[in-house]
């Protein structure tokens, strides 16, 4: 379990300021014991005589509900059994009498007082306080008197680690010194506790008996060092609701003649910037008898000479302001970046206002956008945009095989992208455009209006382009009048060609069926859109409104899941059909009739994002051969993989999406992989946080924005200190680590982009695994930045277990994650995907990434290697113990795929088919030789012939040998003539080298 010698530092300088009746510590090493069965906390007793009757009065000042209802367990220090005769006496919140029989006489015994047995997943638990029992003999029982004094001594309270300490700012007040220090202040609404940053306000429905003993004060006094990030808290106690709650600060002086700028303070809870770089305010409200804790943030100058500086922060509320007198000491000590290696101090709450990596620059491959009249082009794509704002054609450039761009476009349009207005007449409205106007043009982004309106309808069209393909969409109707609709319809019409395959809408990813027909359903469906495409040209567009809030993922969905569009739903009205209108393979999205009246607006927004997003790198591929596990460099260097993935739940990373307290460790192990060659990324995501989170307890102080509500449960820790409202998420069994569900957007996101930033420049990551993704493309093209800065090689891949399912809201995952393709360098669409019982136009779309130009890897049972291999795929080093890649990698080597042109069953260039179109045949071609990846979806074992193009595969059939090297649970080596037939297994295949 983690310690830190700072907190113990705290707990002791806190012990020494306030002596209390009740000492409490920390469990050392020697001291530990089974939590599992025992729970966190126990009293040490001391018993000073032999007495067959012992009491001990407990004032444990404890913040659970309920505790008469949790069970008491003894236990005998010297020999660890439990005492069996126990009774309990009166059992309250500040304390607990106990009789218990002293089995071993005088000396030390344990009480533990909230013990829990975990049920459920172990992964997920759910912490169960056992209920109070009777093992006391009748004889004992009846030996007790009741009126008995204490006769054993409470010598300390012990928490078994400091991260699970009450101490101090846990530790209860009860209700009459609650009242008695209130009674001071009872001509106010309210009452301020100033409060150092080193003793985070964790609880809303208490005070801390530490505030108690301190008494009320009108002044925070602190210290610290010149450029230090600094914070402190104003923990406000409501005597009643009170509502609009800001602070405002003055100028800090010194007696110097210097001051520290009020625009230099702020308050965490009043004001901010979000995630997506915009500033914001929030109000805060307090109800009666609750505690908020305001965190304030200073930046001190780097140039400030040394000395106390004096101000103000007044409380502003809807009743009577209260200022706060603030002096802050500040040392000769300049802090080196902020002092942001001691986040305990809160010196990292600064990254919550972060706008690092937010100016839209190009990130390398892609191209700065350029724009010709009304045509915008981009990396490999090009898009027209009509008079009324929505795209007249859509166009991409690259071959069928993905390897390469040409210049005669694929067109994904039959027509423009339009509207439909049906009056409740049957009508066709029409609207007049006013013109198209480009409002923004940069390298990174694009943006454009257009109106188009008549006498009874405006539409106003805002849109932008980034660098990526990524379009956004605000559709604004105006009623000018009252008007009554059949429908409102937006279409979007494909080409044939381009309209291949489908993916989203609860169709699985593959051929589209020529009909089809979806509703909304957003209480149990993660559905708002669909990918429809080919492998060189496809779009994916989803259906939004102004009220778009990014719902939670994976197992989440259903606690937070989409919001129905006031437009495109209509109550359930609205839909989508997709199918053959004349030329076209028409997407009709529609929204039902309904009325308007004159001044109602509807936002009929939606996203574009044209595919694929660039070439696929298969160098990339061939030379990049993920370890995905923890372990010595020597022997992963010696499997030939070449990059690290490291997961939470290691010695170098244990905390799960909070890499930054073993951090020394990590930067060891990866300086002693690259004095070896080879590169390290982390597991480090946003959907989930550890509760080992320094900023834990602040940023619950910003109610739901970072931490989603809930019904709270889960593991003990998180009962005890969070106490309600949360999602408990994973949880490490062996290491206590206890993981909180994000909300979505929020300012942890500008956390994540600067502590990647760190990551990169003071540990040297060499990227990123994310494991599903939590955050949009904003937070994805900010991280890209800053893992690829000063030429990092800034590597990212995603894993995803597959989403079609109940509780994941039955999305694709490469639906669901394919706006941050753009920023991926690999795929492991692999958990809980099946490689067996799958089609190819299933492997092609929602796994292999081609489409979108990506590669991947498989996972679930370690894959299909035959069918994988038609994908350029394998699984990953080491975690398949039945399917290992090195022999395939050998085999990459011996040929040396270095430099081949891949040419899949999908490309009209491919040289090679065979007899038997259920089993397919893809080419990684090289000058005078190629390997011929072939596998079966045939129902049975078959035999086929190759069909090959000698011509396009550059090789003299004259001269040609067909070998199939000898492959470790994979094939045997033979050699086949030229016409021989071939032999292929269910569900296997072969690789042959034609030289």
């Amino acid at each position: 379990m983690r310690k830190f010698v700072c907190l113990f530092v705290v707990i002791c300088v806190a012990q020494t300021l306030f002596a209390q009746e009740t000492k409490y510590t920390i469990a050392t090493e020697k001291e530990k014991w089974n939590t599992d069965s025992l729970g966190n906390h126990r009293a040490v007793v001391m018993v000073n005589s032999n007495v067959p009757v012992a009491k001990a009065s407990i004032i444990w000042r404890r913040r659970d509900d309920n505790p008469q209802d949790k069970r008491i367990i003894v236990e005998d220090a010297q020999t660890h059994q439990k005492v069996t005769n126990v009774k309990t006496g009166n059992i309250t919140n500040l304390s607990g009498d106990i009789y218990f029989q002293p089995v071993s006489g005088k000396g030390i015994y344990y009480v533990y007082y909230m013990p829990y047995k975990n049920e459920g997943r172990s992964n997920y638990p759910k912490g169960v306080y056992l209920k109070p029992e009777n093992t006391a003999d009748g004889n004992w029982l009846q030996g007790i008197n009741s009126s008995i004094k204490p006769n054993a001594t409470v010598q300390e309270i012990q928490a078994i680690d400091s991260l699970n300490s009450f101490y101090p700012m846990e530790v209860i007040a009860i209700g009459k010194e609650t009242a008695a220090l209130t009674a001071k202040s009872k001509n106010k609404d309210y009452i301020v506790f100033p409060e150092d940053r080193i003793y985070p306000i964790k609880m809303m429905d208490y005070l801390p008996y530490k505030w108690v003993q301190k008494g009320l004060s009108n002044t925070f006094k602190g210290t610290a060092d010149k450029g230090e990030n600094y914070s402190f808290q104003l923990g406000i106690y409501a005597l009643k609701n009170i509502n609009n709650v800001s602070i405002s600060f003055s100028n800090l002086q010194g007696a110097n003649g210097q001051s520290i700028p009020a625009a230099a303070i702020s308050c965490l809870n009043n004001t901010g910037i979000k995630y997506d770089g915009t500033p914001f305010t929030n109000t805060v409200h307090v109800g009666a008898d609750s505690v908020q804790a305001m965190w304030c943030l200073v930046d001190i100058p780097k140039k400030i000479p040394a000395g106390v500086y004096k101000g103000e922060a007044t409380i502003n509320t809807n009743s009577a302001p209260q200022t706060i007198n603030i002096e802050i000491a500040i040392s000769n000590k300049e802090a080196f970046n902020g002092n942001i290696a001691e986040p305990w101090k809160g010196t990292r709450l600064k990254w919550l206002n972060s706008a690092m990596a937010q100016e839209n620059k190009v990130i390398a491959p892609y191209t700065p956008l350029k724009v010709n009249n009304h045509t915008i082009s981009l990396l490999g794509r090009k898009i027209a945009i009509n008079n009324d704002g929505f795209p007249a054609q859509i166009q991409t450039f690259f071959t069928s095989e993905m390897t390469e761009y040409k210049d005669s476009p694929n067109n994904l349009l039959t027509e423009p992208i339009h509207f439909h207005f049906t009056t409740a007449s049957g009508s066709n409205m029409q609207l007049q455009s006013k013109g198209l106007q480009f409002t923004e043009q940069t390298e990174g982004t694009v943006t454009w209006k257009a109106t188009s309106s008549n006498d009874t309808l405006q539409m106003d069209v805002a849109a932008s382009m980034e660098f990526d393909g990524f379009i956004s969409y605000t559709v604004k109707l105006t009623a000018l009048q009252n008007v009554s609709f059949k429908d409102i319809t937006m279409h979007i019409p494909f080409t044939k060609e381009v309209a291949k395959y489908m993916m989203g809408l609860g169709e699985k990813g593959g051929y589209r069926k020529d009909s089809f027909e979806w509703k909304w359903d957003v209480a149990h469906k993660n559905q708002d859109g669909a990918w429809i495409g080919n492998v060189n040209a496809g779009l994916q567009y989803s259906l939004r409104d102004e009220k778009y809030v990014r719902p939670l993922n994976t197992n989440f969905y259903l606690q937070k899941p989409l919001l129905l569009p006031t437009s495109w739903g209509n109550d359930n009205k609205g839909g989508i059909t997709i199918g053959e209108k004349g030329a076209s393979i028409l997407a009709n999205n529609y929204s039902g009739e309904r009325t308007v009246q004159k001044g109602d607006t509807l936002y009929y927004n939606f996203t574009l994002l044209i595919t694929p997003f660039h070439t696929i790198n298969t160098d990339f591929q061939w030379a990049n051969r993920f370890y995905h596990k923890y372990n010595a460099i020597d022997s992963i260097k010696a499997t030939g993989a070449t990059v690290i993935n490291i997961h939470h739940a290691t010695p170098i990373n244990p905390w799960i999406n909070y890499p930054f307290i073993a951090w020394q460790k990590m930067k060891a192990y990866i300086d002693s992989a690259h004095q070896n060659g080879l590169k390290v990324k982390i597991y480090n995501t946003v959907r989930e946080l550890s509760n080992h989170a320094y900023e834990t307890f602040p940023m619950r102080s910003l109610g739901h924005e970072i931490y989603s509500p809930g019904k709270g449960g889960g593991y003990s820790w998180l009962q005890e200190h969070i106490d309600s409202d949360y999602i408990a998420a994973w949880f490490v069994p062996d290491l206590k680590d206890a993981a909180i569900v994000n909300s979505g957007m929020s300012r942890w996101h500008n956390y994540y982009v600067e502590g990647m930033n760190w990551l990169v420049q003071n540990v040297g990551i060499d990227g990123i695994y994310l494991d599903d993704v939590a955050f949009d493309r904003v937070t994805m093209k900010r991280i890209k930045r800053v893992l690829t800065a000063d030429n990092h090689p800034g590597i990212i891949d995603l894993h995803s277990a597959n989403q079609y399912n109940k509780n994941d809201g039955f999305n694709n995952s490469a639906n669901l994650y394919m706006e941050h393709f753009p920023y991926l360098n690999r795929l492991w669409f692999g958990e809980y995907f099946d490689y067996e019982n799958n089609s190819p136009d299933f492997f092609l779309t929602e796994v292999s990434g081609i489409p979108f130009g990506l590669m991947g890897e498989m996972l679930q049972g370690g894959g299909n290697p035959w069918r994988g291999m038609i994908y350029g795929m394998t699984n990953r080093m080491p975690w398949s113990d039945n399917a290992d890649p090195r022999p395939i990698w050998k085999v990459w080597d011996d040929f040396g795929m270095q430099g081949t042109k891949m040419l899949g069953y999908w490309s009209d260039n491919c040289p090679v088919k065979t007899s038997n179109d259920k089993v397919l045949a893809t080419v990684y071609k090289k000058e005078g030789k190629a390997l011929i990846s072939i596998a079966s979806w045939a129902d049975s074992d078959t035999t086929v012939q190759l069909k090959i193009d000698w011509k396009a595969l550059g090789i003299d059939a004259s001269k040609a040998t067909i070998t199939a090297p000898e492959i470790k649970n994979f094939q045997q080596g033979k050699t086949f003539g030229l016409n021989d037939a071939i032999t292929v297994a269910k569900n296997k295949g072969w690789l042959l080298i034609i030289q």
